[in-house]
């Protein structure tokens, strides 16, 4: 009916004001909305129970949306066949059918990256499809794969139930026991109300798991109550592939669902027994002592899980409510000729059939307090980036007061809801954070023309919107909508900040934070929590995972181009000078990140060098940030630990850039990061900002490179790279005998070479790690391979003409002088580099390195003569004398590492 009267829908809306694609978009949402309404009517009239367990929601929305999929593939097709009517109608006419994208600027909207980002919206409420793709067909093989997959996955799970149910009846004896005393814990009766069924259960379960277990490994049968490791189960488990083929267990599942009807009496017994628990737990001290320290052993280690009595008892009602799940994802991987599809397809029904006569509104809905008595709640939740086999996907993290919970955002309709992903207990929460290495070249130049992408769209968006009129055409629609594209893929793919969780359970999930700031916030939450949480009880995953729109208090991803009120923002330079820091308690190596908000136009976060290992740490470097759009400043104190593994967060602050406060001259700031006061200098430079490269900034060589050049660079008097390798010898090396003398491995200097030379981070990393004899190899062969030297060679005879002075006082105020003469760069760097190699002499019984042995070394690479001579000999003396004079001088100035602010452009 639709197809055929397309014409008369084309002449009746007046066929010269349709494009083709506004009339498929009108057409197209007539026919979808229509087999949508069918599909809900049809929804509305299924009877599923609703269930305590997420995997069961799943498993209803997994029919749910192929019958969908099915319908829209209909819809497709049906669109397809309108479309090509319509364009034949409009040619008879004389009109050339024209899409709207093409009276859009082509070149502006050209898609810089080919795949699609997976988070598309129009605005902050905008969800993902939640269409399912469409499903591939697998072979026998790849299906009996993940059937041995599922079989391993029941057998371990099952051990794991059974342990827990005999922890669960530990107590039952001495409670009956009790019962006949003149002081009992609890009745006779109570006992039983406790314990109803669960023996049953056990028998129930451990029978399941015997006659299981020797299908599948007939060759070593074990008591379930045992507890050997299951890890010696992989490789037996996994030869079972080679024999899945002839294997049947669907008349062991078919036998064990036609007992199911042993949970019935559990589950209604399920509130009475709780109620006893809880009000036993308050009035006896002996109970409340037993009921929230229950262990159970897992795992070859016997590691011991806490629980409390609660918990258990909530066990088996969680068991229960996954067993229809756990069968259909082992009949759908079992291949439909095998002997086992059928069988297993009836206790499908049959398990389906039980779970459906569960009254819903019956106690399983019921919300389980936690082991103090608390009701579980939500303490906080933001957009994080899920690192998994597929990618990198934007989530939001919920953190509640017993466990993580991960879920996405979906649309549903009209409405946004969350689709459960994934959860971890708080409980033994193991955490490591660490920033991700810069990606590859090619990367680099990817996330470079997206920046530059999103500063065109952001030109374009400005100039529709110019005068303060708000359009609300396709074109500036589409605009926004390809700008918010593009800051969402650079939020989930430039190189940030990666937190690993690690569950007591062996389970582990990777989170990306978009910066330093918010990780430590996390960080902090999730341990702060998760040290006042002793336990957790199993949660109704999907009352828990629907609550979280109305719980969230983060609404939307932090996207800068959907917030308005941008005239309050700063554009322009903003320079930030980290001066020290004060308030350490013990010696350390320690770096500021700074980090603002705004636009991704830019790089957005940078990090002061590490300090000397010192209580007073003194960096006096300049960070330079162009932004559109900040609002904040952001100052993370990282100390590294002296080994290097693992850098501690001491403390954080944030600071708002305010346009009223904001000052052309320097204007200097204390802020305290926890246990430490920071003195920083800010001063901001308003100006319109150049596009940015479509190239990536690639990072200036330092080696072979003039001293005054790098220094330059860096806006430093004493270059990086002398920093970083003086203090890390300093750091493990002035024990080390021979520490100038002997070198280190040559592959290993000119990897650290190359790394200095490419990517400052990451010879920074490498530092930490490599060892030290070739961290001093390196810094010789940087001032050897220097093209002037650090002294420079017209300085050479008027060195030599001092050392002939008889008068050592006047000797040693000539050479003073003569280095007070040097160029600031060369003159800092060679008094940072004089008093090092002073404190290594310090230390000379255990590194073997007096003043003589060390000029020795340094001499001929710091003073070089101007042109060759032929008394070789007479030069080196020249060189050696020069630096073992400096070294022994009294009067020697310390080196100043940067540019002093001036007095005059500084205001307090």
């Amino acid at each position: 009916m639709l197809k055929h009267s397309t014409t008369d829908f084309l002449v009746a809306t007046g066929h010269r004001s349709f494009t083709v694609c506004r009339l498929c978009r009108i057409l197209g949402a007539w026919i979808l909305d229509y087999h949508c309404s069918l599909f809900e009517s049809s929804r509305k009239n299924m009877s599923l129970v609703t269930t305590n367990n997420s995997q069961c929601e799943s498993e209803r929305i997994h029919f749910t949306t192929v019958e969908l999929h099915t319908v829209t593939l209909d819809s497709s097709r049906l669109l397809m066949e309108i479309y090509t009517e319509a364009v034949d109608y409009l040619k008879a006419y004389g009109i050339s059918p024209v899409t709207e994208d093409e009276t859009m600027d082509s070149d502006l909207l050209q898609d810089v990256f080919t795949e699609e980002t997976e988070w598309v919206s129009h605005s902050p409420l905008q969800t993902e499809p939640c269409l399912p793709s469409t499903p591939t067909t697998e072979s026998p093989d790849d299906l009996l794969q993940k059937r041995t997959v599922v079989l391993k996955g029941v057998l371990i799970s099952e051990e794991i139930y059974l342990t827990e149910l005999e922890t669960l009846l530990t107590p039952m004896k001495a409670l009956k026991a009790a019962a006949g005393t003149s002081q009992p814990v609890l009745s006779t009766e109570q006992v039983q109300t406790v314990f109803y069924q669960i023996p049953e259960l056990r028998d129930l379960h451990k029978d399941f798991y015997t006659s299981l277990r020797a299908k599948l490994q007939p060759d070593e049968v074990m008591d379930p109550g045992s507890q050997q490791g299951l890890e010696r189960e992989e490789a037996p488990v996994m030869q079972l592939c080679h024999r899945e083929q002839h294997l049947c267990v669907g008349d062991l599942f078919q036998k064990f669902v036609n007992q199911l009807g042993v949970y019935r009496g559990f589950i209604d017994n399920y509130e009475n027994a709780v109620e006893i628990v809880q009000k036993c737990m308050q009035s006896d001290q002996r109970f409340r002592t037993l009921a929230e320290s229950m262990m159970s052993s897992k795992g070859s280690d016997n590691v011991k899980t806490k629980y409390t009595f609660e918990a258990l008892l909530y066990k088996p009602l969680d068991r229960v409510m996954k067993t229809t799940l756990v069968l259909h994802d082992l009949w759908k991987h079992t291949p439909p000729d095998h002997p086992d599809s059928i069988m297993l397809q009836e206790a499908l029904r049959l398990s389906s059939s039980f779970l459906s006569g569960v009254n819903e509104r019956s106690q399983c809905k019921r919300s389980v307090k936690l082991s103090r008595g608390e009701r579980r709640q939500l303490m906080r939740d933001g957009f994080v980036v899920d690192v998994c086999e597929n990618g990198h996907n934007l989530r939001h993290l919920f953190l509640y007061t017993d466990m993580l919970l991960c879920a996405r955002l979906t649309s549903a309709g009209r409405q946004a809801q969350y689709r459960f992903c994934w959860y971890l207990p708080l409980v033994g929460l193991k955490l490591h954070w660490a920033a991700e290495h810069l990606p590859s070249s090619e990367y680099q130049v990817k996330i470079s023309k997206t920046r530059a992408k999103m500063y065109q769209l952001k030109q374009a968006l400005q100039q529709h919107t110019k005068g303060g009129k708000v359009s609300v055409s396709r074109a500036v629609d589409r605009l926004r909508r390809k700008l918010e594209e593009c800051e969402i893929w650079l939020l989930t793919n430039t190189p940030s900040f990666t937190l690993d969780l690690h569950s007591t359970s062996g389970k582990s999930h990777t989170i990306r934070l978009f910066s330093l700031y918010d990780l430590t916030e996390w960080r902090e939450a999730i341990e702060k929590q998760s040290g006042n949480c002793i336990e957790t009880v199993p949660p109704d995953l999907l009352s828990v995972t629907g609550s979280c729109i109305k719980l969230r208090m983060t609404q939307q991803p932090p996207l800068h181009c959907v917030q308005s009120n941008e005239s309050a923002h700063i554009c322009g330079n903003l320079y930030v000078m980290v001066q020290s820091a004060c308030g350490l308690q013990n010696p350390s190596s320690a770096y500021v990140c700074v980090e603002v908000d705004g636009f991704e136009f830019y790089d957005r976060r940078k990090q002061t060098c590490l300090s000397a290992f010192c209580v007073t740490p003194q960096w006096d470097e300049e960070l330079v940030f162009q932004v559109e759009g900040a609002q904040q400043l952001f100052l993370v104190f990282v100390s590294q630990y002296e080994n290097g593994t693992q850098d501690d967060i001491v403390g954080r602050a944030v600071l708002n850039l305010d346009t009223d406060n904001m000052f052309k001259k320097w204007k200097k700031v204390t802020c305290s990061l926890g246990q430490v006061d920071v003195t920083l200098s800010i001063k901001y430079m308003p100006h319109p900002l150049d596009p940015p490269s479509t190239t990536p900034l690639v990072q200036e060589p330092v080696f072979c490179v003039p001293i005054g050049q790098v220094a330059m660079q860096e806006s430093v008097l004493v270059p990086h790279i002398v920093r970083s390798c003086v203090e890390e010898i300093e750091r493990r090396g002035l024990k080390e005998e021979g520490i100038y003398r002997i070198s280190g491995a040559s592959t290993e200097i000119q990897a650290l070479k190359h790394a200095f030379n490419t990517n400052y981070r990451e010879a920074v990393s490498k530092l930490r790690t490599i060892d030290v004899n070739a961290v001093s190899g390196t810094l010789k062969l940087y001032f050897r391979e220097l093209p002037l030297p650090l002294i420079p060679s017209e300085r050479f005879k008027e060195l030599a003409d001092a050392l002939e002075i008889g008068d050592p006082y006047r000797r040693a105020h000539s050479m003073l002088t003569l280095l007070q003469d040097l160029p600031d760069v060369n003159r800092n760097t060679l008094l940072f580099l004089l008093h090092h190699l002073r404190r290594v002499a310090e230390r000379k019984e255990e590194n073997k390195m007096s003043l003589s042995n060390l000029a020795t070394v340094f001499g001929p690479s710091l003073l070089r003569p101007p042109v060759a001579r032929v008394d070789i000999s007479q030069e080196v003396e020249v060189q050696v004398q020069v630096i073992f004079l400096y070294l022994q001088s009294q009067n020697l100035p310390e080196a100043i590492l940067t540019k002093h602010l001036d007095i005059d452009d500084l205001e307090t």
